[in-house]
């Protein structure tokens, strides 16, 4: 090979017959070396091309999503040639913890995953997309919203398979803790998921208290299901043990062993678990929302059990752990995390088998087959109050202990999305009151605003307690407190008045969902919604009502100013109103909202009324 001496000096003697510009020959000669000098200066009428510069300009995209494109290939997959669920995990962190990094700009580690529910398969040849990206930055952790596709190559098909949110930590040197930078998000998208991320996280928070209740709640024994034809299957026979050594291909950059990897392991324990109870492959539906206890490295061995919890009609719990020891067997093992798969067995059309029984061990069998039928409860009042689309949910849900987080997520973050749309249009102003509407698929949306010389958080009391809301809104007549949930939830039964159309006045049962600021620029939020309750049923002397999203945001403008911000979503007993409001036609609704701001005033340095509220 020719050393840079010698291809100097032949350049330069084929220069004399040959053009060769001098950046030409100074890039030969010092570019294949790393060449440090600075780059020619562009004269000033000199515009630099991006590359691909014949395409058409892209929208600019969130700095921290991350996208991926995973060609299924057949090591990927199961026998039947479908990917292998562990697999998808294992590209799902790894995509979500780049999102993370992106953002932190140093390592990060998965501290929990929320539910996951598969909705399709994926066969070899197909394409995975995976979009990540931080919707949320908190102290020290951040979420991250992950987006999984399929694309069929053959017939350009895209398909939704899911959609999960993963929990990341930051770590410095020697495994401290990093303070993260706030995420400001830009478009309306975004918003609402950086709105709602801080009621994901609430529920996060009270995940195991939410069981705990139920099962405190529920009797002792809990009655068995009996099925024609089969005899109960003992759950030691599911059980399963195996080990993992933890090499360096299953860390991340940092040493640890990716929590994907850990997750692809436990997938695999929990099919041989559910693939002993039913004698067949199962397909694995949804995951329940876990956490992390703790890291694992490179040398460790992983010891992960799974053992079938309980068995329903059509789909069966599989409870795994993940346990973790160095070459010292004397050191006891760390238990590194459990999850809880629910699987289920699909005949050649596709639809779920039965599954035979389960007849669980004593003690600690009893104690996992209880807890699987709340877990599974829980799940089904997650899916459906908190997984669907706000417009899918039914108007008065159904309340009890068991669902009072879901149902208060839900009534914030309806609010809160309520709040993030973007095409709000000013409809009328009349002093200091201003009318917004939002049209926007069936519903007719309102927005009132004003500015009032009272401090926020004052305001905020002031307009969460419903059972003052008579003194100044005219529509009212009561509110009577009917339940205290907890501290940031009250249910109310409340009359109002018979409209001109109407021969009886309206009731309703509310839930009152507050919330004060997850952090600096959020708002105070008092959040309605209708939910039914036993003890309240409609009544003959009344038309019940019903809300589906309206609330109060609360923003400080300054010590002493706030911005008060009250949303509706009309529903039709209530859209003439509105909009004979919205026409110019009528100013109840704007003097309604004048007779609050003197409320706000006249009570906002009232000390016996500050005593009085909750």
């Amino acid at each position: 090979m020719l050393s840079f001496f010698w291809l100097r000096c032949l350049l330069k003697m084929v220069k004399g017959n040959i053009i060769v510009p001098e950046d030409i020959l100074s890039f030969c000669c010092n570019g294949l070396q790393g060449s440090t000098s600075p780059p020619r200066a562009r004269e000033p009428e000199e515009r630099e091309e991006a590359p691909g510069a014949m395409a058409s300009p892209s929208p600019a995209r969130n700095p921290t999503e991350v996208q991926m494109s995973q060609l299924v290939l057949p090591c990927h997959t199961n026998h039947r040639g479908e990917l292998s669920t562990g697999q998808l995990l294992k590209w799902i962190d790894t995509a979500a913890c780049l999102s993370a990094e992106r953002h932190a700009g140093c390592p990060c580690v998965t501290a929990s995953m929320d539910d996951i529910y598969f909705e399709h398969t994926i066969s070899v040849g197909q394409v995975v997309n995976i979009k990540a990206k931080v919707n949320r930055a908190f102290n020290s952790s951040m979420e991250v919203g992950i987006q999984v596709s399929y694309e069929d190559l053959c017939s350009g098909k895209h398909c939704s398979i899911c959609k999960a949110y993963a929990t990341f930590v930051a770590q410095g040197s020697l495994g401290s803790k990093v303070r993260l930078e706030p995420l400001t998000p830009q478009t309306e998208e975004e918003k609402i998921e950086y709105s709602i991320a801080a009621e994901r996280r609430r529920m996060r928070l009270v995940h195991k208290d939410t069981l705990k209740d139920l099962l405190t709640s529920s009797p002792q024994e809990t009655e068995r299901e009996t099925r024609d034809g089969s005899e109960a299957v003992p759950a030691e026979r599911t059980r399963v043990e195996s080990v993992e050594l933890v090499l360096p291909p299953h860390a991340n950059h940092q040493g640890n062993t990716f929590g994907g990897q850990i997750m692809a392991w436990m997938e695999n324990v929990a099919t041989i678990a559910a693939s002993r109870l039913c004698h067949a492959h199962p397909t694995l539906r949804a995951i329940e929302m876990f956490h992390f206890r703790g890291p694992s490295q490179v040398g460790d061995r992983l010891v992960l059990k799974a053992i079938v919890n309980n068995a329903f009609k059509n789909s069966m719990e599989v409870g795994v752990s993940a346990e973790a020891y160095g070459q010292e067997m004397s050191i006891s093992r760390r238990h590194i995390n459990s999850a809880f798969m629910t699987f289920v067995v699909l005949d050649e059309e596709g639809h779920p088998r039965t599954l035979p029984m389960v007849a669980p061990e004593p003690g600690d069998g009893e104690r996992r087959y209880r807890e699987a039928s709340a877990r599974k409860k829980i799940r089904l009042d997650r899916k459906y109050v908190v997984s669907c689309k706000q417009t899918e949910v039914p108007l008065s849900v159904p309340w009890d202990q068991s669902n009072k987080v879901y149902l208060s997520y839900n009534n914030v973050s309806a609010l809160k999305m309520l709040v993030a749309k973007a095409n709000w249009v000013l409809a009328r102003e009349k002093e200091k009151v201003r009318m917004y509407t939002l049209e926007e698929d069936k519903f007719l949306s309102f927005r009132i605003e004003m500015s009032v010389c009272i401090t926020a958080s004052r305001a905020f009391s002031l307009l969460s307690n419903l059972r003052r809301r008579h003194e100044w809104d005219s529509h009212y007549v009561s509110a009577e407190l009917v339940q205290k949930v907890d501290d940031d939830d009250m249910i109310y039964h409340v009359v109002s008045q018979k409209l001109r159309s109407e021969k009886k006045p309206q009731d309703f049962v509310i839930l009152a969902s507050r919330r004060k600021p997850c952090s600096k620029g959020d708002p105070y939020v008092v959040a309605f919604r209708s939910v039914t309750l036993p003890t309240h049923p409609a009544r003959a002397e009344f038309t019940r009502g019903e809300t589906l999203c309206s609330g109060f945001c609360i923003w400080p403008e300054s010590e002493e100013m706030s911005k008060v911000a009250y949303y509706n979503q009309a529903m039709p007993g209530y859209l003439n109103y509105v909009t004979t409001n919205v026409a110019g036609l009528s100013s109840d609704i704007c003097s309604t909202f004048e007779a609050c701001e003197k409320f706000l005033l006249k009570n906002k340095h009232d000390l016996i009324s500050r005593l009085q509220d909750f």
